[in-house]
This record gives structure tokens, sequence and C-alpha cells, in this order.
């Protein structure tokens, strides 16, 4: 599928910031005074302009609201909702935090757990779609919530938690792209299952020109490309920022390896929506 910008520096930078919320509100990191207000404001600063980014690839952005409408049958509305019940949820514990109130963690925890879940919602939004067949499958909410986790233990500097996670977060990238190729194949799809018609076939293309579903729909990544982007991706979301955060968690470190966390999870996000294969490319004969 075309990798749309907005939705890359979306679901990087608001898994980023709901990751190190989760961490904030859990208490795993407890900053207090000023650097309560500087912990919770970067948090808080990530995850809303990552939703902002979100609304960049819409025909009508002004009507984003409606979306929440919705979060019976869609895991965009649940996002939303849960993105926004996160935000006010944790703005109490970030005052007490900040002014030195010596509140009970509960809005904190319960908005901890909202946190990862908008982070789960958001990976459900792929995971659900049978038409694709790469990210209908468990590698991609494990994906979604490793990517935030590493990135959000790695901003808080929190040494015992980035290095077991940006470890994991690596294997599992590696794991994610060997089954994700095999996936397509897997689920035995042709021109039949694709269109729901029996001993279909194609005698003429559909069009004689481009249109909004070759265009989104349908992308070649080259091989060679894809081998060199892989390999940023696993080296950079977590092989690296844990062996920096292992040596020393000075703010020099930290801020080179979130750096490189950005990096490698831009170039494996890219990754997720470039090699996407969705069943309408067999109408049209591009697999």
């Amino acid at each position: 599928m075309n990798p749309a910008p907005s939705v890359i520096l979306f679901t990087v930078l608001s898994g980023l910031g709901f990751g190190y919320l989760a961490l904030l509100g859990f208490g795993i990191v407890q900053p207090q005074g000023g650097c309560a207000f500087l912990a919770w404001g970067l948090g808080y600063a990530l995850s809303v302009i990552g939703l902002l980014a979100s609304t960049f690839h819409l025909g009508r952005p002004d009507r984003a609201w409606r979306a929440f409408s919705q979060w019976r049958s869609s895991w965009l509305s649940r996002e939303g909702c849960a993105a926004v019940a996160t935000l006010l949820l944790l703005a109490p514990q970030a005052l007490s935090d900040w002014l030195g109130l010596g509140w009970p963690r509960l809005f904190g925890v319960a908005g901890a757990g909202l946190a990862l879940l908008t982070v789960l919602c958001t990976a459900m939004i792929y995971a659900q779609l049978k038409t694709v067949p790469r990210w209908n499958h468990w590698t991609t909410v494990a994906l979604f919530l490793g990517v935030s986790l590493t990135g959000g233990s790695l901003l808080a500097a929190e040494r015992l938690l980035a290095v077991p996670l940006g470890l994991a977060l690596s294997v599992l990238l590696t794991i994610s792209f060997r089954l994700g190729d095999g996936r397509f194949a897997a689920r035995g799809h042709d021109l039949a299952t694709a269109t729901g018609l029996r001993h279909a076939a194609v005698f003429e293309q559909p069009h004689t020109g481009s249109n909004y579903l070759t265009r989104e729909m349908i992308f070649v990544v080259g091989r060679k490309h894809a081998r060199r982007l892989r390999a940023i991706a696993v080296i950079c979301a977590g092989l690296l920022p844990a062996l920096l955060i292992a040596l020393g968690n000075g703010p020099a470190m930290v801020a080179l390896a979130v750096a490189l966390h950005l990096l490698g999870a831009s170039a494996a996000r890219w990754l997720f929506f470039a090699e996407a294969e969705h069943v309408v490319g067999l109408y049209y004969g591009r697999r």
C-alpha cells in the first residue's frame, strides 16, 4: 500500500507519546516539580501532535470529529475515544506530580491502561483487515505495543526496561518480516477469492489509467530498498538504542538512543505499509 507520511508520523509519534505516558501513569517514572511538568508535557505533546497528524490524510479533516460516534463497530473510532479518555484521565495525576499534591495513583494507573489500550486500538485498525494478509496477524498488535513501550522506556531512560524491550523489539521485527513475506501465499488468495466469483478471469484491465485503488492500495517497493530499510529498522529501532542505554543513561545518550529509535521505527512503519499487499491487486493484475 502507498505509505502516507501523515500516517507514519501519526503512528510513530503517538505510539511514543502514549508509551511514555503509560510509564508515567503507572509510576515507573515519578518526576516531581518542574521535571514532572516537562515530562508530562512532553508525553502530552507527542501524543497530541501524533493524533493531529492523523487528520492530514483525510479528505475533509473538519469532519474528523464524526469518527467518535462509531465506537461500537470501528477500531478507528475506539482509538479516538480511548485517546481522549487517556489524556483526560491522566491530567489529575500530572497535576499531582507537578504540584506535589501526593494524590493516589488511581487516575495514573487507569490512564496508563487506557494509553496502552489506545495503542492496541491503533494496531487493530490494521490487524482486523483480512484483505491485507500481512497485517491480519498477531505480530501487528505485538509490534505496535512493542514500539510504543520501547520508545517510552528509552525516553524515560529506564535502563532495566529499555534494554530487554529494545532487544525483544529487534527480534520481533525480524520475525514479523519473515512471517509477513509468506502471509499472502499462505492465505491462498486468487482472483476468485478476491472478487467472490467462481472461475473468475480478467480479459482486459479494469481501467486504462490509474484510479484511487491503484494509487493507494497497490504499491511496489524494490527488494533492494526493502532489505536496506529492514536492516535499518531492526538495528536502529531496538538494537542500537538498547546498547546505548546499557552503556549510560545520561541526557546525551538518551537523546541519541531516542533519535535512533525514531529512525528505526519510521523505517519499520514505512515498510509496514509499503509491503502490505491488498487482495484488490489481484483484480488489477498487479501481483
